[in-house]
């Protein structure tokens, strides 16, 4: 999807999705959780490679 196509989803500018691409921007817990919904990804299965990712690091 562009950021297009999930910014109209969101009913937000394209900027908005630009933003949280490059980190200029972070998501509350439910705009996550709407972007997931949009591109039919598993919330827990993103947070889980997080943490698994941080784990790594540290």
């Amino acid at each position: 999807m562009t950021q297009l196509q999930i910014a109209n989803c969101l009913n937000r500018p394209q900027s908005f999705v630009s933003k949280y691409e490059s980190g200029e921007r972070r998501l509350d817990v439910i705009e996550f959780l709407m972007v997931c919904e949009i591109l039919a990804i598993d919330p827990e299965a993103v947070i889980k490679e997080l943490k698994i990712a941080a784990n790594k690091s540290t």
